[in-house]
């Protein structure tokens, strides 16, 4: 005693309603399983600690005292540029001509 393939989709699919699942008779690949997962968005966050100031922060913070804030590496970063362009390593100069400069758009 077979039992017709039209009642068996009634009761998946009643079966679907009642647990909240999707109801996919054909098996046809949804993403379902990777929709439900847990974002990881939150967890990866929070992984790394906070910063708590960047150097520009604390630069603009006592910049009404007029106190002299050097930033290291912002130093170490000019001389290296500075290096490169000596060596003729540096970065190449922008464009100043061209159908869009002479349109004036900059």
């Amino acid at each position: 005693m077979s039992v017709p393939r039209a009642r068996l989709l009634q009761l998946m699919e009643a079966r679907c309603k009642l647990f909240e699942t999707t109801f996919n008779p054909e098996g046809i690949r949804a993403g379902n399983k990777i929709l439900r997962q847990r974002l990881k968005g939150p967890a990866l966050a929070g992984y790394y600690p906070r910063r708590i100031w960047t150097m520009q922060e604390f630069q603009a913070e006592f910049r009404d005292l007029h106190l002299m804030v050097d930033d290291e590496k912002e130093l170490d970063r000019f001389e290296h540029v500075s290096l490169l362009k000596a060596r003729g390593k540096g970065a190449p100069k922008k464009k100043n001509s061209g159908p869009d400069f002479k349109k004036g758009k900059k």
